[in-house]
């Protein structure tokens, strides 16, 4: 269950002293990446970074990271027992959420990190990781509508939730491209709270966007890619302003190189599983904006004239079955619709009933091939793959199924 608020993640830490300080990144797309490369520049300056995103990927622990590494298992565990000790004998009654929160916070306690990068479960205003008073930086990555039965149904309503993570004093660096609903938001949000400087992105400091400029050349890179790099490198050159102020961010720059996320346009070999030899998409594209990134990617680099695109899609219950296939798929496209399995640590997240899923994708036209794949992902995989012959495969419609697939592969 989902319970907004601050006063059970404040009783569960009332006894671990946050005494590092923190990157906290809001937003509805882009959090997860912004987070990898902020974090991979601050460890890259000799700062021991701590990075806490979620849903977790493949197992629980995997979404807290120590300089970049994974949190030993048995670390994870050890610290998620003393919390939920914590929780059980003050009578606390946390969420699963919270509790994770006051793990990741609890792990970076005890490993000496200088500086967490924090991603926002939901939402930002009563989010468990709002706990943070004193951040090094704030970031407000793409907004746009999802979670409306939490937020509010309005851009503005939620756009005012995500705000919620500006602190006075404190430099937010926010992505530009936002809708300007979503900008004069946050502009008298940060104007309420006496928040520090308001960095826009992509239309920040000139030298900024030149170093930038110039790593992008010969990079090919999605547009929302160059922005989410641009806001990671802001705000890591703002954290190190009061972090380490010694060195230059720009030197920080090829460290991104390196940061993939995964789940987000991958390209997946799935040949041992399947015995298919061409690569796969495999994207978590769950709400409009990141299903209009995909579609857009799909069709500008994966589909070929006169060959359907085959999906394989699974979706949690609760999301716009219409806003998000919408921008996926084209008449003659070959659909598979199938249900993600229970997710540790999320009993409330359930998939849609690939039925339901088929339906909606009925009204839209006339497509080759509609298949209800059920619960069996092996199956699935297997249907999917001789469904496309060698065409153009794409996994999505929900991180969920994406780490099924993940789990699959390990």
């Amino acid at each position: 269950m989902i319970q907004p608020g601050l006063a059970r993640i404040g009783r569960l830490l009332q006894h671990t002293p946050i005494t590092w300080r923190a990157v906290h990144v809001a937003g509805t797309n882009g959090k997860g990446s912004v987070c990898a490369y902020i974090s991979a520049m601050l460890r890259a300056a000799g700062l021991r970074t701590g990075r806490f995103t979620s849903p977790h990927l493949i197992d629980r622990w995997d979404c807290i990271t120590i300089n970049d590494s994974i949190v030993e298992e048995s670390k994870f565990r050890r610290a998620e027992e003393a919390v939920k000790s914590r929780d059980l004998h003050a009578s606390i009654k946390a969420s699963e959420f919270e509790l994770l929160t006051a793990t990741a916070f609890e792990i970076f306690h005890q490993e000496n990190v200088n500086v967490g990068v924090v991603e926002v479960g939901l939402g930002g205003r009563e989010d468990a990781t709002n706990i943070i008073q004193n951040p090094l930086v704030t970031v407000i990555t793409k907004i746009g509508k999802d979670h409306q039965s939490l937020l509010g149904d309005t851009i503005e309503e939620i756009a005012r939730h995500k705000a919620g993570i500006m602190k006075r004093g404190v430099p937010c660096v926010v992505d530009a491209t936002n809708s300007l609903d979503v900008l004069e938001v946050l502009e008298s949000t940060a104007h309420e709270v006496d928040a520090g400087t308001l960095l826009r992105i992509p239309h920040g400091g000139r030298e900024e966007s030149e170093v930038l400029d110039s790593f992008f050349q010969g990079r090919d890179l999605e547009p929302h890619q160059r922005i989410n790099l641009s806001l990671a490198f802001c705000a890591a050159g703002q954290a190190l302003r009061q972090a380490k102020p010694s060195v230059q961010i720009s030197s920080l720059l090829p460290e991104m190189e390196n940061v993939t996320w995964p789940g987000r346009l991958q390209t997946l070999n799935i040949e041992r599983l399947t015995g298919r030899k061409e690569p796969i998409i495999l994207d978590g594209a769950h709400n409009a904006q990141s299903a209009q990134v995909l579609g857009s990617v799909v069709d500008r680099k994966i589909r070929i004239a006169d060959q359907p695109v085959t999906w394989m899609i699974a979706v949690s219950a609760g999301k716009d079955l219409q806003e998000l296939l919408v921008h996926l798929l084209k008449p003659g496209d070959n659909v598979l619709a199938v249900a993600f399995g229970p997710v540790d640590g999320m009993p409330w997240v359930s998939p849609i009933e690939p039925a339901r899923i088929l339906g909606q994708v009925r009204s839209f036209g006339v497509f080759n091939t509609l298949q209800n794949a059920g619960d069996n992902l092996n199956d699935a995989l297997s249907q999917a793959v001789r469904i496309a012959d060698g065409g153009p495969l794409v996994i999505g419609g929900s991180l969920y199924l994406i780490s099924d697939v993940l789990r699959l592969l390990r």
